[in-house]
């Protein structure tokens, strides 16, 4: 009988991610891991696609913008002087993480550099986008008891199966 996805077991997943034009904004076929059911980082919808299947098993999952990383936030871009940004940091694609006074991080990201001016977007690089993720899950095993202790995949042990 094949394993199935269901709470505490660990799935070990490939996937492509395409914006509403079927344009491929990220694809991963090296395999990821995940405990299902728990503290998962993956998006509720395809959790629940996935529930109860096998290896094997292909899930095309499509997700409005508010579902997936949410709409883009026009007061998450920031704009500085350039003499103010360390140089390591003076290219479009520049990423860094920054924290506020109340201790909140956000991965920043460089957009635009024009007229001596620095233009950082805090938002994720897919915000305001629907998406369709095309999922297939490639190993299901029971999630071991340090796993479900730290809600984290062991990565050693999400081999393929």
């Amino acid at each position: 009988m094949s394993a199935t996805i269901k709470t505490d077991t660990v799935v070990s997943f490939t996937y492509v991610i395409r914006d509403d034009s079927g344009e491929i904004c990220e694809y991963r076929d090296l395999p990821v891991a995940y405990i299902h059911g728990g503290q998962s980082p993956l998006f509720p919808a395809i959790e629940r696609a996935l529930e109860g299947r096998t290896v094997g098993h292909r899930a095309v999952v499509n997700l409005s913008a508010d579902e997936a990383f949410g709409e883009h936030d026009p007061s998450l871009i920031f704009t500085d002087v350039l003499d103010n940004v360390p140089d390591e940091l003076c290219y479009v694609g520049a990423e860094f993480e920054a924290e506020n006074e109340q201790g909140d991080r956000r991965q920043l990201r460089v957009t635009k550099i024009e007229d001596g001016r620095l233009t950082v977007d805090a938002n994720h690089p897919l915000a305001g986008k629907a998406l369709t993720y095309e999922v297939t899950v490639v190993g299901i095993r029971k999630a071991g008891e340090e796993e479900l202790r730290t809600g984290h995949a062991d990565p050693d042990l999400s081999a393929v199966q």
